[in-house]
């Protein structure tokens, strides 16, 4: 096949504030709720991170050298504004200034995430943060003035990064008050609530924004049978419903998909809305979507009276340690692909999944995908003589940019590429035992050491890649 893509491609890479940035309370910054949240979990902290805001000059100069064209990253609410209200912060403002400048100087454009899981805890403190509709206008208020500050330097946006993820890890993604810890409805209504701050942000960007294109970034698993038996068959399709397509439906339809919604009502999980909600998330209208994809898994039909169960997570790297998958009571059971190979964390390798994602959200809505985030996390060992070997990582990267191009010769528009991550970042489940960078951060989880910037053997390859236009691949 040929592989060369169109001469507008944008091939990048990605990150997330809290996790590089680090400076957490510098400048006037204070704590995210997930600045909390690590230090509750005894996890790594971001008060550091791979120190991204006093080195993104040299960053930038490695984004440069790999031949980056795209740069998709987040802005810190609390950056902006500590108290998550109130007056903003100039130093913060200045930050993201400076970083935007020096991008374009390296003509690379600038991709802003305007949420990445980072809440200031202020709000969480104040009213319980995004499970209090408050927030939907404080965030409204934030994402007006970010807006308008880079409107000039900024045409590509995206929302509030995962929003299926963060209802199927809601308490690992928000600090969630013990008085909420048994209602799982509140998940949901955290994500309604985020469903009409994105909707608001879109409209923002169209009037705002000369040019401007915008739509959020969704963390998309397809979900296949288990066995060709029926009852397999329609596990697997109530599994899409909910897990993907109650997400995808409302960014370009305005409402909730009916089939999931009407299982959440069965279950007394579903939000609660106001009588113009969907009229606010019709007017915020996507143009695109940013699809984060890194797995796929399969659906059986759940045992008999079987009970409600999220999913858990491998935190050791030793194959098999997950602590369990999805139950959603007389509608699926999530369950690992025995046809494919997983990651020392569990994840499965499926380049195929790819094709399928692309082939099927484009078949669906008809919108430009964009895919912001795609990526092997993995043990990487710095060598002695500062070359880090990571093989897999490239040859999981090539199939996967492979089977993306099979998608678009197919008929389905893509406009970006940006595998996570640029550099390694703070994993936010496994923190720097899990990389995923094409440059490595010298530091683990407890020593910082000189947090020296070596490029990997993927970051040559990617730059091959990426000069050829995806011809040398």
């Amino acid at each position: 096949m040929n592989t060369e893509f169109p001469k507008d491609f944008l091939w990048g890479a990605a990150t997330s504030a809290y996790q590089v940035e680090g400076a957490d309370l510098e400048d006037g910054k204070k704590y995210s709720q997930q600045d909390v949240v690590n230090r509750i979990q005894n996890f790594t902290d971001a008060s550091v991170a791979s120190d991204h805001y006093h080195r993104y000059k040299e960053d930038v100069v490695l984004m440069a050298e790999l031949g980056m064209k795209s740069y998709r990253f987040s802005i810190a609410w609390s950056r902006i504004f500590p108290n998550g209200t109130g007056k903003p912060n100039k130093q913060g403002i200045q930050f993201y200034h400076n970083l935007i400048d020096e991008l374009l100087a390296h003509d690379i454009i600038p991709i802003p995430t305007l949420y990445h899981y980072d809440m200031p805890m202020a709000l969480v403190e104040q009213y319980d943060g995004w499970i209090s509709r408050k927030s939907v206008d404080d965030f409204a208020a934030y994402a007006e003035y970010v807006i308008r500050e880079f409107k000039d330097k900024v045409i590509y946006w995206t929302t509030i990064n995962e929003q299926s993820v963060i209802v199927q890890y809601w308490t690992k993604k928000n600090y969630v008050p013990e008085k909420y810890l048994q209602d799982e409805q509140v998940k949901y209504q955290i994500n309604h609530h985020m469903n009409l701050a994105h909707a608001i942000a879109c409209r923002l960007v169209h009037e705002l924004v000369p040019g401007g294109k915008v739509g959020a970034a969704l963390g998309y698993d397809p979900v296949y049978p288990l066995t060709c038996k029926p009852d397999d068959v329609l596990a697997a399709m109530n599994a899409n419903d909910l897990r993907n397509y109650y997400f995808l439906d409302p960014y370009f339809k305005g409402h909730y998909h009916e089939g999931a919604l009407h299982y959440l009502k069965q279950q007394h999980l579903a939000p609660i809305m106001d009588a113009d909600d969907e009229k606010i998330m019709k007017e915020g209208y996507s143009d695109f979507i940013g699809l984060n994809y890194y797995y796929s898994f399969t659906a059986k039909k759940p045992a008999k009276n079987a009970e409600r169960r999220m999913s858990g997570c491998n935190k050791s790297g030793i194959p098999g340690d997950i602590t369990g998958y999805e139950i959603q009571p007389d509608y699926y059971e999530i369950c690992q692909n025995p046809e494919l190979k997983v990651t020392p964390w569990d994840w499965a390798i499926d380049p195929d999944g790819m094709e399928f994602m692309l082939r099927d959200i484009y078949t669906r809505y008809n919108k430009p995908l964009m895919i912001t985030e795609n990526g092997l996390g993995r043990i990487d060992v710095l060598e002695k003589d500062g070359s880090i070997h990571d093989q897999e990582r490239i040859a999981y990267l090539r199939d996967h940019i492979i089977a993306m191009k099979k998608a678009m010769d197919a008929g389905v528009e893509v406009i970006s590429y940006n595998p996570w991550s640029f550099m390694d970042v703070l994993s936010t489940s496994n923190g720097y035992q899990k990389r995923y960078g094409f440059v490595y951060v010298n530091r683990d989880n407890d020593d910082l050491k000189d947090l020296k910037r070596y490029k990997k053997d993927s970051f040559y390859w990617y730059a091959q890649v990426i000069s050829s236009n995806g011809k040398d691949i």
